[in-house]
């Protein structure tokens, strides 16, 4: 046996779990990561700009994942395939790729600019109970009463994350509360993600490469414009700054590919319930990465609302687990749980 065959053959005797859990330590420190990135940029300004700023960070992030995934699965776009698809999928698709290609991405981003990592990384956490209760007015779907509890219990901890706060600059008064506008941007972006959710439950019979590479494209194309509108036509004039360049390509390697490589080799070998444990420790290891990499300690509002949430995201895997104790003995095969799981983790910076 060659050394080339024997380290294939080591590869593949690795577990799918061990690729899954590598990609949840990647996706859970990438908010902390991002955070990093632009405080390094804030130190080398050019012309009065951050070059990495956080919207060159996710356009120049999102176009490193659209490459890497045209690679993996650019078989999938061809004719044949494309011809089944209906208008009404490609509508689907659209309203997919603006709500969690563009517009939650480009809010976490910017909530990630007003408020403390672990803020986002919990408010955002808000997308459980609300995809939850969607599924059940809209689509009418049957839940049991550990996920009910579990959905209860993690919307009572955002919400004391959010009014538990103690008083900052980006703030404003509602009822008589001080809120915090990072954190208001990160309930804006879990219900857009959410709505992206529902709106992905009827794309099932849709290829995954097809779903993602689709998304991706058409959010970036669209969170370009709409940064043009809103930022002016300056706001990417450092895009293609070798600075900027040099630190996305060390963050396209370590947060786009090796992430997503790792989160889709283990998908492929492991089971529904496997995947769904690991994505369900991506805030415990988004609040560890910020407190090694920015030394941002937890506050007394994220101990208490992340204990609630933490609690809840456990009373809603023990329900997940029951009622899917059929699937979790096949592996993730399954277009619409690979697309929920992924979407339940929140942001993996991309």
């Amino acid at each position: 046996m060659t050394k080339q065959s024997k380290r294939h053959h080591l590869i593949h005797k690795i577990p799918g779990q061990t690729y899954l859990w590598l990609a949840i330590l990647i996706f859970g420190a990438s908010s902390a990561v991002t955070r990093k990135l632009t405080e390094i940029g804030t130190q080398h300004f050019i012309g009065g700009r951050n070059p990495i700023s956080l919207c060159n960070v996710l356009f120049v992030g999102n176009l490193c994942a659209l490459i890497i995934l045209i690679l993996i699965y650019w078989r999938q776009w061809n004719k044949t395939t494309l011809m089944q698809l209906s208008k009404k999928d490609w509508f689907s698709l659209t309203a997919v790729a603006i709500l969690s290609g563009a517009i939650a991405p480009g809010l976490i981003f910017q909530g990630l600019a007003l408020t403390k990592v672990n803020n986002v990384i919990l408010v955002g956490r808000l997308e459980l109970p609300l995809t939850l209760a969607l599924s059940i007015w809209l689509l009418k779907e049957r839940v049991n009463l550990w996920e009910i509890v579990g959905a209860i219990a993690a919307f009572i901890g955002v919400t004391l994350t959010i009014f538990l706060q103690p008083p900052g600059e980006a703030m404003m008064n509602m009822g008589g509360f001080s809120v915090g506008i990072g954190e208001l941007l990160a309930v804006a972006g879990a219900a857009a993600s959410s709505a992206a959710t529902i709106v992905s439950k009827g794309q099932s019979h849709i290829p995954l490469g097809i779903y993602s590479i689709f998304r991706t494209a058409l959010g970036t194309l669209i969170f370009f414009f709409l940064a043009l509108i809103l930022y002016g036509s300056d706001h990417f004039m450092d895009v293609f700054s070798s600075f900027l360049w040099q630190w996305m390509l060390l963050y396209g390697a370590l947060i786009v590919v090796l992430g997503q490589s790792f989160w889709i080799k283990g998908l492929r070998a492991s089971t529904v319930s496997a995947a769904s444990l690991a994505s369900s420790f991506v805030p415990i290891v988004g609040i560890v990465a910020a407190y090694l990499i920015l030394g941002e300690a937890p506050t007394f509002a994220q101990y208490i609302g992340g204990s609630l949430i933490l609690f809840g995201i456990f009373l809603s895997q023990v329900g997940i687990r029951r009622q899917n104790s059929r699937i979790a003995l096949s592996k993730v095969s399954s277009n619409q749980a690979k697309q929920e799981i992924e979407t339940s983790m929140g942001f993996k910076g991309i």
